[in-house]
């Protein structure tokens, strides 16, 4: 790799911290607003700016491979009481909102809504395990 290259590649880097911070601070200005989601995150999170950070590390680790974050998603979700369906569909129409207003182009925009999705839809087959076992889901399948 040339310098250049090198210099290229750590300036993409930057840029992409840049986008994932500028994200997650809207997209959970969002939440925090949002009627059915804001009591949800307000009763379980104490410490807005150590979750907003611990964010920042799961997208990067997400969307750059970057090892940042550490941590059971699953598990977190899953001692939430109540989460649903209909739950997630909201977390997901905030964040493509979200994307909408700011990310730098379509492509970009995609990628993260599609990583979002993934992502909603394995928490919620797994909340409605750990609720139903794997009936849960076969009669969701055969539905």
């Amino acid at each position: 790799m040339t310098g250049s290259e090198h210099v290229a590649q750590v300036r993409a880097r930057k840029m992409a911290d840049a986008f994932i911070s500028q994200l997650v601070e809207q997209f959970y200005g969002a939440i925090r607003a949002d009627e059915m989601l804001g009591p949800i995150f307000g009763a379980k999170v104490s410490d807005w700016p150590h979750h907003l950070a611990r964010m920042k590390d799961f997208w990067a680790s997400i969307m750059l491979e970057s090892g940042r974050f550490s941590g059971n998603p699953m598990r977190k979700h899953t001692a939430i009481g109540g989460l649903d369906a209909e739950h997630f569909a909201r977390w997901q129409s905030l964040w493509d909102v979200t994307l909408t207003r700011i990310a730098p182009n379509e492509e970009v925009a995609n990628r993260f809504r599609d990583a979002a999705r993934r992502i909603g839809e394995s928490l919620l087959t797994g909340i409605q395990i750990e609720r139903g076992g794997l009936a849960a889901i076969s009669a969701k399948v055969l539905a």
